[in-house]
């Protein structure tokens, strides 16, 4: 059996800032990092447009408090307003630490950190490094782990949490490489294992958002807070979804429908192409729905608008979105100096997740907490993001939550004795876990069950739902679920047997596929990026709180905890 005094699953901003702050605060301690691929390789690096602060390098008026009340009213009026202040509070600091650190930031003249506009702010304060935001905060914690020592375990699949009396004690974790199973015990467990795009047919998540850590946490009995709120961005590269970052918006690009018009003036005419992201999204899908949309002939009645940055000029586009321009000619062919880019919306961003505190203590009821167990970035839901992200306040998340999580780990952990482990327990039920899936003579192959799945979401709980579409959606997944039950594998090996992982991965997403639809069936009203299509308004007297939900495999139970409204009372949301 593996021991350390912590051990933390994600190797991504979330999970690095975290393991970074921990060795910081306690040179003695030790650390692990355990991720299923490279610490590189985490979907953090993907993260194009920026990361917000008030440092005032652009607009000296801004304020930690202005952008609390934007990220507040941002979220529709459903973020905790303890963890939104927070958050704007630390940003200039958490900033300022990571270049210390090294992140190479795009630079003013002057040599400050340059600022710019994002989707649904009123000040310009989103830091960047070009469109490569996410890569270049991610290999600078990377390299810190390395500097101080800490433990990295990449390519193993963390299959259970081990949480037992009231406790998490440790994980259970697969070797990809050959099939070595392992358990960890630890002092204390950090999930920081990202999101689960692939929930959906069309995502900008990478292979490996497939939400296992919310599944694990479920599985284990505990709640996931707000599972309804899954963000569409609203520039995915139409036909692939990749993302085509909010930056482009922010640098002055346009969306215009067939006709040529900047659509957005009838939506949000204060914020045009910036307003928040759910609703641009539903602008996009509204414009295609009433045979605005473009075909790729050029023709009217199509299924995307265009993104024009025609405008913006050769040096311009090169200079701040040159991946942006990169991923349109590589995937579609596309001159974004000379053409427009096909975009629509892409499921991007889970603003639901494992319910914690501020220090990042994971909740298992409305009141109570797990000894031992802690979460932070986008599997994790403090709730800064309510019912509607804003554009660079993800990276602010995974860096400002990372960061005060390990430090809360850190002191934590002291004076506390390792857990006791029955290790020949849990590596017998993993092991029974993966023979069952090797020796099952199914009639599924995986792929069919995972499409098909992928295809029930995105019909079933999309940009707009109606009751109607949602239950017939879980009465599908019911289905999925049996036949995931008769799925086989062509491959009975041990070596990097990534047909196995797939298969550990889909009841993941089938897990976190329900706890989405059954929270969206049960919130009767529309709010952020929740839109129902029979309850229209936001209903702050009846849905002025969060969703907790219960996962069994004999149904889904909800409790509702009530918001934290500490700075700004609920008004409607204009823009």
């Amino acid at each position: 059996m593996l021991e350390h005094d912590i051990i933390i699953v994600g190797g991504g901003l979330a999970g690095c800032r975290a393991a970074v702050e921990i060795a910081r605060t306690d040179p003695n301690l030790n650390v692990a990092l355990v991720a299923k691929t490279h610490p590189i390789r985490s979907h953090s690096v993907a993260a194009q447009g920026g990361i917000a602060a008030t440092l005032k390098n652009v607009d000296s008026a801004d304020s930690w408090e202005a952008h609390a009340f934007d990220t507040v009213k941002g979220s529709d009026y459903l973020a905790d307003q303890d963890a939104v202040e927070i958050l704007a509070r630390e940003a200039p600091d958490v900033v300022i630490d990571l270049e210390h650190m090294g992140v190479l930031f795009s630079r003013l003249p002057d040599g400050r950190i340059a600022q710019r506009a994002f989707g649904g702010h009123s000040h310009n304060r989103t830091c960047y490094a070009a469109d490569k935001t996410g890569h270049a905060i991610l290999h600078e914690l990377v390299n810190n782990l390395r500097r101080y020592g800490v433990q990295i375990y990449d390519e193993w699949y963390v299959m259970r949490l081990i949480l037992e009396d009231g406790g998490a004690k440790g994980v259970v974790m697969y070797r990809i490489l050959d099939g070595e199973l392992v358990v960890v015990r630890a002092k204390a467990v950090m999930f920081a294992t990202g999101g689960y795009g692939r929930v959906y047919n069309t995502t900008s998540n990478d292979y490996a958002s497939t939400g296992d850590g919310l599944a694990m946490t479920a599985i284990a009995g505990l709640p996931l807070e707000d599972m309804e709120f899954v963000q569409f961005h609203p520039t995915g590269l139409y036909p692939v979804g990749v993302l085509i970052s909010e930056a482009v918006r922010g640098e002055g690009a346009y969306l215009i429908n067939s006709e040529g018009d900047r659509f957005m003036a009838n939506y949000a005419p204060s914020r045009m192409e910036l307003a928040p992201r759910d609703i641009t999204s539903r602008a996009i899908a509204q414009e295609i729905l009433a045979g605005r949309g473009i075909h790729p002939d050029g023709s009217a009645g199509g299924s995307f608008v265009h993104l024009d940055l025609r405008h913006m000029g050769k040096e311009k586009i090169m200079s701040r979105v040159p991946f942006c321009w990169e991923e349109a000619h590589r995937l579609v062919s596309i001159d974004a100096v000379h053409q427009p880019i096909p975009v629509r919306p892409t499921v991007h961003y889970s603003m639901g997740g494992i319910p914690v505190n501020i220090d990042g203590q994971v909740r298992s009821g409305l009141d109570s907490l797990i000894d031992g167990f802690f979460a932070a970035g986008e599997c994790a839901c403090v709730s800064v993001h309510g019912a509607n992200r804003l554009g660079s306040n993800s990276l602010l998340e995974c860096v400002v939550y990372g960061r005060k999580t390990g430090a809360f780990i850190a002191q934590f952990v002291q004076n506390r004795k390792h857990p006791v482990v029955d290790e020949q327990r849990y590596l017998t039920e993993a092991q029974q876990q993966i023979q069952a899936l090797l020796e099952q003579p199914g009639q599924y192959r995986i792929a069919q069950v995972r499409d098909a799945f992928q295809d029930c979401m995105t019909k079933h709980c999309g940009v707009f739902r109606t009751p109607e579409l949602m239950r017939e959606g879980l009465e599908q997944l019911q289905k999925l679920q049996q036949q995931y039950q008769q799925i086989y594998l062509d491959d009975q090996g041990s070596c990097w047997n990534t047909e196995l992982i797939e298969a550990l991965e889909l009841r993941s997403l089938i897990i976190v596929g329900q706890l989405i639809l059954t929270s969206a069936l049960n919130r009767l009203e529309s709010r952020g990026s929740h839109f129902r299509e029979d309850y229209a308004q936001r209903d702050d007297t009846n849905f002025l709180k969060h969703t907790m939900a219960y996962y069994s495999p004999a149904g889904i139970d909800l409790q509702y905890r009530p918001v934290n409204i500490t700075l700004f009372e609920p008004q409607e949301r204009k823009y």
